[in-house]
């Protein structure tokens, strides 16, 4: 019997692979050879650093082995950083990007050299990654989701060459604003199997990514934003079509990851994006529709216009895309869904650039928005956009208040003063519902959010709200679905920890343990501090009868909410006080346990 000569072990691999490598050659190979070999220096010094050690070079990419997960990603951040500084040194059309792939598993070691199917997968990961970028598998993404800052975007999973299972792939980045590679916060990873998320049932569903600005003018950016944000609002006014919310279409900003993957990682069947350059007062807006099932161009066109003509681009625009995805809307329809009061330019500018900031989400930034808001408010009072922003920001306010009452009164006179400005727009009788739940009025509640779905089907905040009505009503069979479509039209939506411990009660009250769990657990990945949604896995589990876990997760509530208090659940206004006694019940069984 010929004796063994290699081992097994636990490793984790990057897969590097140089973009546009052969371009670079056929333009000056020497020059493409001397790129490459300081940027492979550069990836061997960072994975050195790191703990790793670099293997089996071949033409254009390289591989890297480490016996840490977290130190693997660390190096992959760190040379995607340096070489991201080395190629802005660079002429753009000589600039060399890397993308990685990393992935652990089981390895065959023979010989300093790494083999097995978990080496293959750390290849094929690294063609989903974005320039500068870093795609991991889930078997990595578990070992490293709550040790590092990085936030991860969930593509799904896919079915890859020579490799017998579907691997489920993540876009990981810096945490915040720190790295090139930065994408949409992932919170936790659906079981979907097959190679694409499923479409949903019914009419197609559509994504506006947010614009890329060109050009030096500094507020081109913002105006980019705008355009797409009031293409988003235009095609949620129709009846037929799902329209993937802003907060979370908007989470794309780099398109590099590719139609197809983002069109699957947000449920989407149409993607439509853009560019916008401006000289002076003049505007070029290049868009596109894009069939994210076959990554086919359905349409696209070219807008130059003075910028005074800005308000016209979003007609024409939203206009051209519905009649494309279906030739029979009628028109006179199309026509009434993008006809909505206008301000003066001046005041558009100053909401866009409040809404720029509010996205920002920081105190500051706030602060300065409800600044942008309130001088457009002065420039034109009656301006329905101006009215909905500063109703939005005020119940934003009053949410981190705990419904406090003069704020949720401002709510209320700004949303209704936008109504009679508009009376087609979801957006006032939204925040009437919402001001109505925080009331303790769900019925009521319920009426103004009938009103905001009838008029935009796609509100994924209507929606979600709508939910939360029907909860406190009683009725936890009917909230369930309002709360899963709301999860569909808003995959990447900051307040989706919110939407899903929601969805956990609903699940508690029909008493689907199993369902109230894996739920509750998913809005803990995203936020792991939020009480609610701990408070209910809790009680779930020891309905369960699984003791022993609802220990442990006692033992972190009290960690997190030392000063926590029974008060916090019958502050709730659920109708039947009843439903506040059972969820409270559940959650004692596990203190009496302890």
């Amino acid at each position: 019997m010929a004796e063994r000569n290699y081992t097994r072990q636990l490793a984790t691999i990057i897969s590097i692979d140089a973009v546009g490598f052969s371009r670079l050659m056929g333009i000056d190979d020497e020059l493409a050879v001397a790129a490459f070999e300081e940027r492979r220096d550069i990836i061997s010094d960072s994975c050195g650093a790191f703990g790793g050690r670099t293997f089996g070079d071949a033409g254009d990419s390289i591989m890297a082995e480490f016996g840490n997960p977290i130190e693997a990603l660390r190096a992959a951040f760190d040379f995607q950083d340096r070489i991201v500084a080395l190629n802005a040194a660079v002429d753009e059309h000589m600039r060399m990007p890397f993308r990685a792939g990393i992935n652990t598993g089981d390895v065959i070691v023979r010989e300093g050299r790494l083999y097995g199917d978990d080496v293959n997968i750390a290849a094929r990961l690294q063609e989903f990654a974005p320039h500068d970028g870093v795609a991991i598998s889930a078997t990595t993404w578990h070992h490293v989701k709550d040790k590092t800052s990085a936030v991860f975007t969930d593509l799904g999973e896919f079915s890859l060459k020579n490799i017998a299972l579907p691997v489920r792939v993540l876009i990981a980045g810096r945490g915040g604003n720190g790295g090139p590679a930065a994408t949409a916060s992932f919170a936790s990873i659906p079981a979907t199997p097959g190679h694409f998320r499923p479409i949903a049932k019914g009419p197609p569903a559509i994504a506006v990514l947010p614009f890329q600005g060109n050009g030096s003018e500094p507020d081109v950016g913002y105006m980019a934003d705008g355009i797409a944000e009031d293409i988003i609002y235009g095609l949620s006014n129709t009846r037929w079509l799902s329209v993937i919310a802003k907060g979370s279409s908007f989470q794309f900003r780099d398109d590099s990851l590719g139609t197809r993957l983002i069109g699957n990682a947000l449920g989407a069947r149409y993607i439509v994006s853009g560019t916008l350059a401006r000289s002076d007062r003049q505007i070029r807006l290049n868009t596109s529709l894009t069939d994210t099932s076959n990554g086919r161009l359905v349409w696209s066109q070219r807008f130059d216009r003075d910028l005074v003509d800005i308000f016209s681009l979003r007609d024409q625009i939203g206009s051209e895309i519905v009649s494309i995805l279906d030739k029979e809307v009628d028109r006179a329809e199309q026509a009434r869904t993008f006809q909505v009061p206008w301000e003066s330019l001046e005041t558009w500018q100053l909401v866009r650039r409040g809404r720029w900031h509010m996205n920002r989400r920081t105190r500051r930034d706030t602060e300065i928005a409800l600044d942008f808001f309130d001088k457009a408010y002065q420039e034109d009072p009656n301006s329905s956009a101006v009215l909905n922003e500063l109703a939005w920001w005020y119940f934003w306010r009053a949410w981190l208040r705990f419904g406090d009452s003069d704020d949720l009164e401002k709510v209320e006179t700004l949303a209704r003063k936008a109504l009679l400005m508009d009376s087609l727009d979801a957006r006032p009788h939204a925040y009437l519902g919402a001001a109505d739940i925080m009331r303790g009025q769900p019925a009521l509640a319920a009426e103004h959010l009938a009103e905001a779905i009838h008029i935009n089907p796609s509100f994924a905040f209507a929606r979600s709200a709508m939910g939360s009505a029907h909860l406190l009503l009683g009725d936890a069979t009917s909230a369930i679905p309002f709360f899963l479509d709301t999860d569909r039209l808003s995959p990447f939506d900051l307040y989706r920890f919110h939407n899903l411990g929601e969805l956990a009660a609903a699940y508690c009250f029909v008493e689907d343990w199993p369902a109230a769990i894996a739920t509750a657990e998913r809005s803990l990945n995203l936020s792991p501090g939020y009480f609610y949604a701990r408070f209910l896995k809790i009680g779930a589990l020891m309905r369960s009868g699984r003791r022993d876990e609802a220990a442990r997760e006692l033992a972190i509530f009290m960690t997190r909410h030392p000063d926590f208090s029974e008060q916090r659940i019958r502050w709730i206004p659920f109708v039947d006080p009843a439903k506040n006694n059972f969820l409270i019940a559940n959650f004692d069984l596990a203190k009496s346990a302890a």
